[in-house]
């Protein structure tokens, strides 16, 4: 398993809109076409509605570059900065979990 944890400061409520718009548009197309893709879920924070978290989990390393290499992905990455204001990435080694099926 491999996973990332990512926060999104988004600039404005108006910048908001459209960063969740794009990862609408994108998590259809994960959904649909990633296989190895095990969770790729996104939160509003809290009390900090411009923030963003991302939790992402994949089969292995090799499902999430082929995550990465998807059309959709890099449209993803080459908009979303006009969105943000800031982008913190956290890699995370799976330990345990529930609901997480490891005997991939």
């Amino acid at each position: 398993m491999f996973g990332l944890l990512v926060r999104f400061t988004c600039k404005d409520e108006t910048a908001a809109a459209g960063f969740d718009d794009l990862v609408a548009r994108t998590g259809e197309q994960i959904r649909a076409n990633e296989s190895g893709t095990v969770i790729y879920a996104v939160h509003r924070v809290d009390g900090r509605p411009l923030e963003r978290v991302f939790y992402e989990l994949y089969r292995d390393k090799e499902a999430f570059e082929e995550h990465e290499s998807k059309d959709y992905v890099r449209v993803f990455l080459s908009e979303r900065d006009r969105y943000l204001s800031g982008t913190e990435v956290d890699r995370l080694d799976f330990v345990s979990g529930k609901g997480v099926d490891v005997e991939y």
